[in-house]
């Protein structure tokens, strides 16, 4: 699979507003909505509303910077990676398997439209994916800082 597959699948089903993505339904787990910024300051923003909640960002990476290296083209897309190694800790204390999935990440690119997206891993999917039990509890705490993250990087 090429890697701007996923990219492309995305960008299939675009929307304005925050839903869940896929073809098959929730069960993908993906939570995507647009933002009125450009990649970067989208990116900006969101950094800061992490940075606020007390949150760490592990790191930035910018896709396209990645594939220009590389001679090749991508449009603008970062990944942030962040969280609360108190909180990944204890969800990886449950269930090993869910640091594939942490620390937390947020897809940010620009769509064939020009438009800028916004995505993240819904939480309960976490639970779905990897069994948290009674651990699963903190996930609506963590859904809620992730939606008011992206809220602040996309008003």
């Amino acid at each position: 699979m090429r890697k701007l597959g996923f990219v492309g699948l995305v960008l299939i089903l675009i929307s304005p507003a925050s839903w869940t993505l896929a073809g098959d339904g929730p069960s993908n787990g993906l939570v995507a909505t647009t933002s009125p910024h450009g990649v970067a300051e989208t990116a900006d923003r969101a950094e800061a509303a992490i940075a606020e909640r007390g949150l760490g960002v592990f790191a930035r990476i910018d896709h396209a910077a990645g594939a220009t290296k590389a001679g090749l083209e991508l449009p603008p897309t970062e990944l942030l990676i962040f969280g609360n190694p108190t909180v990944g800790t204890r969800l990886m204390h449950c269930n090993a398997t869910v640091a594939i999935d942490l620390p937390l990440k947020l897809l940010i690119w620009e769509g064939a439209d020009g438009v800028t997206q916004v995505a993240y891993n819904a939480p309960a999917w976490l639970d779905t994916r990897h069994g948290l039990g009674e651990c699963a509890a903190v996930l609506d705490n963590i859904d809620t800082v992730l939606a008011e993250i992206v809220a602040a990087a996309v008003e």
